[in-house]
């Protein structure tokens, strides 16, 4: 049975109990010549964003939408080595000779053999090289891994739109834990391809090195397009770890209204209510409805932390706003009628938070009244932002959070 590579990825893993681990993320392989490469293993993904090794011996089954294996895992980081390959993040989209002609590859096919060993036996080609892009792509054909020459150089003059296509699915957080595993190169490639909204979500995702590494190789007016379509509050964390010349530089080339916002933030300190919050809640002033309250925490582009209350000012409603009044919190809004004003139902009874709370009183503001937001108000009474959970949490994790293993030492079987 042939089983297409680029398929696996996303794809859960069950222990023998039938309980999921993680996701298939890649496939090791080892090119050796012309000899078709052995598969060592997959590379699985378990919590939290930490990739571990399970050995192609140990894979008791692989169907649609799940792989199954036997026995015992080591759960200590993966780590590549040098004879080895990644099936997904170094070979997909390689451009390659066969029959004299350039073709891209778009997938890979593993075979078992008669002695139980797993082989790379087949190459999804299409003509041309990776420029051709997927919409324009030519007539795709399967060929015998011996036909093709070309992999002995897996990094060399390789596109991204197959690896991307491999990738879709995944949610922002996991393509971002993706991305960071990946060679410096295939990285910057894969990053430049996705469009500006979902590379801005993907850079929120990021630790501090790859989003600063990702910046650096975009053009300036791309990198500014970008910091437009990413919450103010991580484009304003983003610039701040950007030289002051260079932040300024994006800055100028934002539009004006994108721009004011991420400056906003950028006049409070680090660690402070002012510092974290979102610039941009959902408010809408007393003589809304319900019905229009609960349209704007449906869009798509409102994150959950974001859509658990609605803030209640004044005009204008833009931050700053006009003088803050109260907030509605969504399970409040299910409640009522939807013709019924915000002004009638709103809560008055929680006091907002100044931008100079520090992040151990947000902490413990949120704790204290189990609100998934804050709202955050100025000394003459103005919404200014609020104050998600996940913002704190991100400020209260260690810097290195989402580059730190929580397993055992370096290595795979």
């Amino acid at each position: 049975m042939k089983i297409f590579i680029a398929r696996l990825a996303g794809t859960p893993v069950f222990d023998p109990a039938g309980d999921r681990i993680g996701r298939v993320r890649d496939v090791v392989v080892a090119i050796a010549g012309t000899a078709p490469p052995r598969v060592h293993g997959l590379v699985v993904e378990v919590q939290p964003r930490r990739r571990i090794f399970l050995p192609i011996t140990r894979v008791r089954g692989i169907e649609i939408g799940a792989v199954v294996f036997s026995g015992q895992i080591n759960v200590r980081r993966f780590e590549q080595r040098a004879t080895e390959n990644l099936a997904i993040g170094e070979m997909l989209d390689l451009v390659v000779e066969v029959d004299g002609e350039r073709m891209t590859v778009l997938d890979l096919a593993m075979e078992e053999n008669a002695r139980a060993e797993w082989m790379i036996t087949k190459v999804a080609v299409t003509k041309g090289g990776p420029r051709l892009g997927l919409r324009r792509r030519g007539p795709t054909k399967i060929v015998d891994w011996s036909e093709v020459k070309g992999f002995g150089a897996v990094q060399k003059d390789q596109g991204a739109a197959n690896l991307l296509v491999a990738f879709e699915t995944m949610r922002a957080a996991d393509l971002a834990s993706a991305l960071h595993e990946l060679p410096d190169k295939r990285r910057a490639e894969v990053a430049a391809a996705l469009d500006d909204v979902r590379l801005a979500d993907v850079l929120e995702e990021l630790p501090e090195r790859d989003q600063i590494g990702i910046m650096s190789r975009l053009s300036p007016g791309r990198a500014a397009d970008v910091l437009e379509e990413m919450n103010p509050d991580d484009a304003a964390d983003l610039l701040q770890d950007l030289p002051a010349e260079q932040a300024e530089a994006l800055m100028a080339l934002m539009e004006p209204e994108e721009a004011a916002s991420v400056r906003r933030l950028l006049v409070y300190p680090e660690n402070t209510a002012g510092g974290i919050m979102t610039s941009e809640p959902v408010v809408l002033p007393p003589n809304a409805t319900v019905a229009e309250a609960l349209a704007h925490i449906r869009q798509r582009d409102v994150t959950p932390t974001v859509a658990a209350q609605v803030y209640v000012a004044r005009q204008p409603i833009e931050t700053p706003t006009g003088r803050y009044l109260g907030l509605a919190h969504f399970q409040r809004l299910l409640r009522e009628p939807p013709s019924a004003l915000l002004g009638g139902i709103m809560d008055i009874s929680i006091d907002p938070i100044k931008p100079d709370f520090t992040l151990h009183q947000v902490t413990y503001y949120l704790a204290t009244y189990n609100l998934m937001a804050a709202p955050v108000v100025d000394e003459v009474g103005r919404l200014v932002g609020a104050v998600t959970v996940d913002d704190v949490l991100d400020h209260l994790l260690p810097d290195d959070w989402r580059e730190q293993d929580h397993g055992a030492g370096p290595g795979h079987d």
